[in-house]
């Protein structure tokens, strides 16, 4: 990539990186579910004008998108976020998605893997087997297991989202959350009793978190990252997205008091470290079977 490119993806970064401690702060406040419904409120409010209608017969599969990732993910991942009191787990464990994706992409779409891609998935998930083991994560492994299920879902969205046809980045953020809001809010209405009129003293580090969660995040972020793979292959841009759960880590430790123990630096590694064998096998195929399915 152009050094132009390669600066755009390190803002990416920043942005998705940083969502983890602004988030963090807000949840403080603003329970998990209210928190993603207000993040997808703003989030739609500028786009609800500029989405597209997604093709014929494909009503379906947009609304599982939007609810396995809008809904199911985003809200566990903050939920987890909360328990989790530290920053470093939850940014490294929710790349398991990675592989996650892969796996669910050789059972559901047929879409084969090499040995080495089997391998790199193995050492990622044991990982976070060794993660777990650390005394922070050991305060609340529910946090841990809840994080996990997020990325299963982020997963499961992914590979039905690869069959859905027309739909630009923005209006696939769009339609997320238009589709979102009404779940999270129900949701947040049975299990976070109070929380809506409690928001009225709500502090500016909450409105904060949620306006970085939705601008900066989501529309700076995401918007970036899809003008990057429109001119690069995915698997060449995402070994680069390893450095947001390394920028998380350092933010936590600044910001927020984490401080990892050595099975988290060791359990961390295994799992960045498969991520990056996954994404490496990928950008190898692309380049020597440009017309063959991403793995």
């Amino acid at each position: 990539m152009s050094s132009r490119d390669i600066a755009l993806v390190l803002l990416v970064c920043v942005a998705w990186a940083g969502n983890f401690l602004t988030s963090a702060y807000a949840l403080r406040e603003v329970p998990p579910f209210l928190f993603t419904a207000l993040r997808f409120i703003a989030l739609g409010l500028p786009l609800v004008f500029w989405i597209k209608r997604p093709a014929p017969g494909q009503w379906p599969r947009l609304l599982s998108v939007c609810l396995c990732v809008g809904v199911l993910h985003f809200g566990l991942s903050f939920v987890a976020l909360k328990m989790a009191g530290d920053l470093s787990s939850p940014a490294i464990v929710i790349q398991s998605y990675i592989p996650m994706t892969t796996l669910l992409a050789w059972v559901v779409l047929g879409e084969k893997f090499a040995w080495r891609t089997g391998l790199a998935i193995a050492i990622s998930f044991g990982g976070v087997m060794v993660l777990g083991f650390d005394p922070l994560v050991l305060d609340d492994p529910l946090a841990l297991g809840l994080m996990l299920v997020s990325a299963l879902f982020l997963a499961i969205g992914t590979v039905l989202m690869k069959g859905l046809r027309g739909l630009d980045a923005y209006s696939m953020q769009g339609w997320t959350a238009l589709i979102a809001v009404l779940p999270l809010l129900a949701i947040s209405i049975a299990l976070e009793p109070g929380a809506i009129p409690a928001l009225a003293s709500a502090s500016w580090v909450a409105w904060v978190g949620v306006a970085y969660a939705a601008f900066i995040s989501s529309l700076l972020g995401h918007g970036l990252y899809y003008v990057l793979v429109q001119k690069h292959p995915v698997a060449q841009v995402t070994p680069w997205l390893l450095l947001v759960p390394v920028m998380a880590v350092g933010l936590g430790i600044a910001f927020w008091g984490d401080r990892p123990g050595p099975r988290l630096y060791i359990g961390g590694a295994m799992v960045l470290g498969g991520v990056l064998g996954v994404a490496l096998r990928a950008l190898k195929k692309s380049r020597t079977m440009p017309l063959a399915k991403e793995i």
